[in-house]
């Protein structure tokens, strides 16, 4: 089989209506999980999808999925595809990117007459970003489960509204679709997505085959000393939580990524409490997010963090404790996939770079239950979840192009 070319002009008109929905002032998009915003684009997707003759399904998550048939309808399909939803003031590449690409990997094949030897779908997972509702992957977490975590439904996003009733909505606003089951076969997963990051770009590559993503934890850290007042206390008798958390955090962001290139350490919220100017503060609360390709050195790095927090706090009369909120393990992608995208760059002419995901995606939580892999395309400056997010033309039907080379490849060898 030998797919035809992606039609890029008719991919950048799609971009171009879909980044309408939701659009903001600063040129990104603000199209929130079930929202009227997010279900305006499932339903835009799912005419275009029909009026192409490929059949419509969602699932109880609201999982939209497009469906051209192949030759042996009883073979597990290959699914292609990304998400829509976004950020309050987020970007119109990421996730859309990945969807719309996939669709013109399948109208290609449609225009071409192509029977591929078995059916090609077009998913767009639900709440990828988290944004609204947390947590994020929703929709390929359950998936994944083979179903809709219970605890969900009492979920209430940050604007009040309540999740089991957006769902609902978002459900009854495609009519046409079939509801099929919340999970089921997949012969393999292959997502397109922008890298969110600087290293394509700055390297002048058109393409990364992503091998896998690293894992992250979250942390609460919690220093705990004794309020006082800020101008009759002296040195020897202060027990300050933030002069012990700046002291470890100093320790930290000079070791941690410095001694290691793939590890990630992040502080991204701090609270001080009482919070007053005159106050030694009783109380110090903090963000931890750590990110590793490796669960060994993430158990070492885990260690070695909570050390120097006890450390730093026992030497200013504190004392430090740190609460694990989030988990999620690292993925190695498969490894015949990823060797099928590399034989698929080399044959089309695309440059390429292997590498590691520093942000967790669908594809994730898909690589649990199929083989699945993912394709990166250089965004301009790395910068993404920001309404100043950019992917030139050429990057975007390249991108297109490399999907669809990639299944192609994929399908002559599953």
């Amino acid at each position: 089989m030998t797919a035809p070319p992606i039609d890029g002009e008719r991919l950048l008109a799609r971009m171009a209506a879909f980044a309408a929905i939701g659009a903001t002032a600063k040129g990104g998009v603000n199209r929130q999980a079930l929202s009227p915003e997010d279900r305006a684009a499932r339903a835009l997707l799912a005419g275009i999808g029909a009026a192409r003759g490929f059949s419509v399904h969602q699932d109880a998550i609201a999982n939209l999925f497009l469906r051209r048939e192949g030759r042996d309808p009883a073979l597990p399909p290959l699914v292609i595809g990304s998400h829509l939803d976004s950020q309050i003031t987020g970007g119109r590449f990421d996730g859309a990117l990945g969807v719309l690409s996939a669709l013109e990997v399948l109208e290609s094949l449609a225009d071409a007459g192509i029977e591929t030897p078995r059916a090609v779908e077009v998913v767009a997972w639900t709440n990828e970003e988290g944004s609204h509702y947390q947590p994020g992957c929703m929709g390929s977490m359950a998936f994944a489960a083979g179903a809709v975590p219970a605890a969900w439904h009492g979920l209430t996003g940050h604007d009040g509204s309540r999740f089991a009733e957006e769902l609902a909505a978002t459900l009854a606003a495609l009519p046409q679709a079939a509801i099929r089951p919340t999970g089921f076969t997949v012969a393999a997963y292959l997502e397109l997505h922008i890298e969110q990051g600087p290293s394509l770009e700055r390297a002048e590559l058109p393409v990364g085959i992503v091998t896998g993503i690293q894992g992250t934890r979250w942390f609460e850290v919690t220093v705990e000393g004794q309020a006082a007042h800020a101008g009759t206390t002296a040195l020897a008798f202060r027990r300050d939580p933030l002069a012990a958390a700046v002291a470890a955090l100093g320790r930290l962001y000079g070791r941690v990524m410095p001694q290691d290139e793939a590890a990630r350490f992040t502080v991204g919220r701090m609270n001080v409490a009482p919070g007053v100017v005159n106050a030694i503060p009783e109380r110090v609360t903090f963000s931890i997010d750590l990110r590793h390709p490796e669960s060994p050195v993430l158990d070492r790095l885990e260690g070695e963090i909570a050390a120097t927090l006890r450390e730093a706090a026992g030497a200013a009369g504190c004392t430090a404790e740190m609460r694990r909120l989030f988990d999620m393990p690292p993925a190695r992608f498969d490894a015949g996939l990823v060797a099928a995208l590399e034989a698929a760059a080399q044959r089309s002419g695309f440059a390429f770079r292997s590498m590691v995901s520093g942000a967790f995606h669908d594809a994730l939580f898909l690589a649990r239950v199929a083989p699945a892999a993912m394709i990166f395309v250089p965004c301009r400056d790395g910068l993404s979840h920001n309404e100043a997010e950019f992917v030139p033309d050429g990057n975007v039907v390249a991108g297109a192009q490399m999907l669809r080379a990639g299944v192609e490849e994929i399908l002559a060898r599953l």
